[in-house]
């Protein structure tokens, strides 16, 4: 009596599959009754005696067969039309024998496991009125048990069959909840670490940058002023004139690892690359970049800090503006580089989101804060224009190292 997942509409009992113990435990139920009504018949001589046996012999048969043929688990016409004739088989004996009524118990668990719940319930009922009808006729006095037994059996065959229904749903429903923690928990902690090599990536090359290679720069300009002062030929010049070269070697290797740790988003290309094809993959909004002025070679802390800002206002822009269009723009002045993102959305008071500590309402306090220290890390203007209704304006303004103005 087990249910088959691939056929089309499966009806209740699909929700409940009976373990292995249950279902030896009801056959041997069934036939015990069996066995005891059959005894009974033996033990006392009647007339009726062969017909109970005979009765008793064509139940079992009856069971044993529908038991043993697949499609009766496969097909719900099959096991109905096997159960209308196991309750043909059924109403024989109780013609012949008040003990066939012991067999309605669990006739009730095999019809609200075969049927859908609806026409379970209904071949229940009968059950229970053809087990009164039987007991009445071979007794000629009616008494309360004899309707209460029936219907009680009855209603706790529906009981506990729609109870072991609700406890399995609950269970399914318990297993998806935890199969879909685990893939989130996974998910979770790959997408740390991934942000974890990410940061750790570029702290490494901000640190490069901001120690080793400024310390090399400026060894650099030291002995370039002390190569100035010195006669033509004096014999320190020689000297001086390697370590010079060693310290642009150095240089340049230096630079080298920072392009080396530069983020994913800018190993293929420049800033101007990067920025375009953020604008190309942002879900939502039609969004717009525009490069203007003379482009630069940036470090790449500065590199790291426009691309964040502009990750950073964008994921604001789709998440809360509503806005319909958005531009980012990048422009290239004589001593700075400046970084505009503007959309037409729906706006925000942007005294209201300072005080509260975030970029706009649902932005849980770490917008704007985060742009912002990361503009003023590298000396840099990070401003925010909003009113309710009429769009937001974001720029940074990052003043252009020594380095990049030689």
């Amino acid at each position: 009596m087990e249910s088959s997942p691939s056929r089309p509409s499966p009806p209740a009992r699909a929700l409940t599959p009976v373990s292995k113990v249950l279902r030896l435990c009801l056959h041997a139920l069934l036939f015990g009754l069996l066995a005891l009504a059959a005894g009974r018949a033996l033990a006392g001589p009647a007339p009726g005696t062969g017909r109970v046996v005979a009765a008793c012999a064509l139940f079992a048969a009856v069971y044993a067969a529908g038991v043993r043929i697949p499609a009766v688990h496969r097909s719900p016409r099959a096991g109905a039309l096997w159960l209308a004739g196991l309750g043909a088989a059924w109403v024989a004996l109780l013609a012949v024998s008040p003990d066939g009524l012991w067999i309605a118990f669990p006739l009730y668990f095999l019809e609200l496991h075969l049927l859908r719940l609806r026409w379970g319930v209904t071949a229940v009922a009968v059950t229970a009125v053809a087990a009164i009808g039987g007991f009445l006729a071979h007794s000629a006095a009616a008494t309360p048990g004899a309707f209460l037994g029936p219907l009680l059996g009855g209603a706790v065959a529906v009981a506990t069959v729609l109870g072991y229904q609700a406890l399995y749903r609950e269970s399914e429903r318990r297993r998806e909840l935890i199969e879909e923690l685990i893939t989130t928990r996974a998910e979770l902690a790959a997408a740390e670490r991934g942000a974890g090599i990410l940061a750790e990536r570029e702290r490494l090359a901000r640190e490069i940058h901001d120690t080793l290679a400024q310390g090399l720069s400026s060894i650099q300009l030291l002995l370039r002023a002390a190569e100035r002062v010195l006669e033509p030929r004096a014999p320190a010049r020689e000297h001086i004139a390697r370590a010079r070269e060693a310290a642009q070697d150095n240089l340049a290797e230096a630079r080298r690892f920072v392009r080396a740790l530069t983020p994913p988003d800018l190993e293929h290309g420049s800033l101007a690359a990067a920025l375009e094809r953020l604008c190309s993959g942002v879900p939502g909004p039609r969004v717009r970049f525009s490069l203007s002025g003379a482009p630069r070679v940036l470090p790449t802390p500065y590199e790291v800090a426009l691309l964040r800002i502009a990750q950073s206002a964008l994921a604001n822009v789709v998440r809360h503006a509503g806005a319909g269009r958005a531009e980012i723009t990048l422009t290239f002045m004589e001593a700075s580089v400046t970084l505009d993102v503007v959309d037409d959305g729906r706006g925000f008071d942007p005294a209201s989101a300072a005080a509260g500590g975030g970029a706009a309402p649902g932005d849980g306090g770490f917008g704007l804060p985060a742009m912002r220290s990361r503009a003023e890390t590298l000396g840099g203007l990070f401003t925010v224009e909003s009113d309710p209704g009429q769009g937001t304006a974001v720029a940074v303004t990052l003043p252009l190292p020594a380095e990049v103005l030689r």
